[in-house]
């Protein structure tokens, strides 16, 4: 009965979900494979968005027709930073986001962030959604293997102490939906990082929404009951 009652947690990515980051980062890797004399339109950039950086790194050097060498692909990774962090100022939170994550903590119901940025990437983004240190945020430099592998979400459940089976995934990409179902947790997905709708639900979302906004209106179809 105790394991029936147990709360939600809920483990969040970032890009996309809690910030509304991707063009920047779509921006950044374009501008990063133009400084190593490559090119790709934004639209295959974006389609890559969510996975780990080593895994993007590659992918776009194979969209580009070049032989995948893991020197570019660390430079390239490299040269995304950089102009990501030049486009810093730019990014805000996503409707709702704040008040969702400040709505989780003032019921007690446990939630962290799982990102396949690294720590210097998403620091910014973490002050802006005022998440403090005692929240277990897990970021790439934390994990062998970003999405989609589950190392991320896993790793998040950990660190709050939850059975992974307890915990819900939210998040805007296919690679979240597929690292979740990996986990072995359900995946949550908005719209608010430019996937459609019929993308999230064939990668596994259990339930899709706008943006946490809309989810934060619709908590009771995840679980969280106003008495819990």
């Amino acid at each position: 009965m105790a394991s029936a009652l147990r709360k939600p947690a809920f483990l969040f990515d970032l890009d996309g979900t809690l910030i509304d980051s991707v063009y920047q980062h779509v921006l950044a890797w374009r501008d990063a494979l133009e400084q190593e004399n490559m090119s790709l339109p934004a639209w295959i950039i974006h389609r890559r968005i969510g996975m780990s950086g080593g895994l993007i790194s590659s992918a776009l050097q194979r969209e580009t027709g070049r032989p995948v060498s893991l020197k570019t692909g660390e430079k390239l990774q490299k040269l995304h930073t950089k102009y990501y962090l030049k486009h810093i100022d730019q990014i805000k939170p996503l409707p709702g986001a704040k008040k969702l994550l400040a709505h989780l903590t003032s019921r007690s119901i446990p939630w962290t962030v799982a990102t396949s940025s690294s720590l210097e990437r998403a620091q910014h983004a973490l002050k802006l959604l005022h998440v403090g240190s005692k929240i277990p945020v897990v970021t790439r430099d934390d994990v062998t293997h970003g999405k989609p592998d589950p190392d991320l979400f896993l790793a998040a459940a950990d660190r709050l102490d939850v059975p992974i089976d307890h915990c819900m995934v939210v998040g805007d990409s296919v690679w979240d939906l597929l690292a979740a179902q990996r986990a072995g947790t359900l995946g949550i997905g908005v719209l608010s990082g430019g996937y459609g709708q019929e993308e999230l639900l064939a990668a596994g979302a259990y339930r899709v929404y706008q943006d946490t906004a809309d989810l934060f209106e619709h908590l009771d179809e995840v679980g969280v009951r106003e008495t819990q």
